[in-house]
Parts: C-alpha cells; structure tokens; sequence
C-alpha cells in the first residue's frame, strides 16, 4: 500500500471544464464570454471574481473589489475562489487574479478600490 494515490487520468475520464457567470451565460476555455453577453446585467457587468489561495494580498483584494463596487453603486456580488483547480481553470498562475465576466483583468497584484473602479469604468 502506497501513502500517496498517484492514479493516471484516463482519456475518457478528462472533463471541458464549462463556466457560467451569474446571469447564466455559459462558456468554456474555447468560447469565452464576451462582455456584451450580460447585456441585461447593470452597466454591463454581471459578475466579478478574484482568484487567490486564502492569502493576505488576496483577501486584500477581495475586500478591495467589495468596496469598489459598493462605492460605484453596481449591483453586483463579487466572488471569492481559493480551489486552486478552479483558480488553475482560468489560466491564472499568480495571484491575486480579477475576473469580470469571465475574462481575467488583473494578475499578480493587489489592485486598491480606486485602481478597480478605473479598471471596470474602463471596461464598460
């Protein structure tokens, strides 16, 4: 008996990892999610997600992304993912990350409330 399970993934068992933003949209690696998808949602903008792995930067920037959209007066919930798979999912390999409408924004560094208003205004 082995302490580590090392199992091999079999071809049939590798899965399209599909994503969805809040207002439904599906999409996957292939077929991202343009920003008109959420054409609906306030200003264009229908979900927000910083990536990080639990961290102090990227709880920072997580409460940073809070207090911005709270500041702009969107109506939007800002999620906070530490599953490093799902994290990996998005291409991202330093964080913190910020992801609008499925496309990642910011990497690497923590982004204060100011610099993410600028970042969304911008991408409205």
């Amino acid at each position: 008996m082995s302490l580590f399970n090392f199992g091999k993934k079999k071809e049939e068992e590798k899965k399209t990892t599909a994503f969805t933003c809040n207002c439904g949209c599906p999409t996957s690696e292939a077929n991202e999610i343009s920003n008109d998808c959420c054409a609906e949602a306030k200003d264009g903008i229908c979900c927000i997600k910083v990536l990080g792995a639990g961290c102090k930067s990227c709880h920072e920037q997580y409460e940073y992304a809070k207090e911005a959209i709270k500041s702009m007066g969107l109506s939007v919930e800002v999620e906070y993912i530490t599953d490093m798979q799902k994290v990996m999912e998005y291409g991202v390999m330093s964080m913190p990350a910020l992801v609008v409408n499925e496309k990642v924004v910011s990497m690497g560094k923590v982004l204060k409330a100011a610099d993410v208003e600028k970042l969304l205004k911008r991408l409205l």
